[in-house]
């Protein structure tokens, strides 16, 4: 082996631990996402997206743009910083991350199941349910940080509870939908939800194929 065929091997080993490394710093990122968000620690939260004018937060309530935008959707309840309040419970566990890192190692994409149960404290009791949907999500590497810069979240249902752990005297009416009724997001979301035909878009090729998906 030359010298310069040892020097491509080194070179491609340690690109091959950069990406490595990038795709292990973005999945504790987005695992700290759930973590706050289980406890609606927004400030936590918030500061986990990019600081520039291109930030998304895409729930179903809206588009929301920017970190003031993210602040703004996780405020909604009033507080200006919102914590763990009695009654309050939001699992979050996400799953079966699929991460692509950028050839220039500056952004990145990636995908993964959201799966959890709920319990929200409303002005008549406690909304409590199971939601599931799929997270596609951009990430960027700002001052050697990776941050979210798009955050995807394709609800595919909010099942409430026939029967749940909260006690049937604090429970709110079934027909309740959880949205304040004056947050106004800066774009609509799509139709997600079950029976919905929706296919959240993927940010990846085939792995096999390397062919576009054909869920357009």
């Amino acid at each position: 082996m030359t010298v310069e065929e040892l020097e491509a091997r080194i070179k491609t080993l340690e690109d091959q631990l950069r990406i490595v490394q990038d795709i292990e710093e973005i999945k504790k990122v987005q695992r700290a996402y759930g973590y706050y968000l289980e406890n609606w620690m927004t400030d936590e939260v918030a500061d986990l997206f990019a600081d520039g004018p291109d930030t998304v937060l895409l729930v179903h309530a809206g588009m929301f743009r920017g970190k003031e935008g993210v602040k703004k959707y996780f405020r909604s309840r009033g507080q200006k910083k919102v914590q763990r309040i009695p009654g309050f419970f939001h699992q979050v566990m996400q799953l079966s991350p699929i991460i692509d890192v950028a050839p220039d190692g500056k952004s990145a994409k990636g995908r993964w199941y959201g799966f959890g149960a709920n319990a929200s404290p409303v002005k008549d009791g406690v909304f409590q349910g199971w939601m599931d949907g799929v997270y596609e999500n951009e990430y960027v590497k700002e001052d050697g940080k990776w941050k979210i810069k798009k955050l995807g979240w394709y609800m595919y249902f909010f099942a409430p509870y026939g029967v749940g752990w909260v006690e049937p005297e604090n429970q709110c009416d079934p027909d309740f939908r959880h949205q304040p009724p004056d947050l106004s997001p800066d774009g609509p979301s799509p139709d997600t939800f079950y029976p919905s035909t929706f296919i959240a878009p993927f940010h990846f090729k085939h792995p096999v194929t390397e062919k576009e998906t054909s869920e357009k």
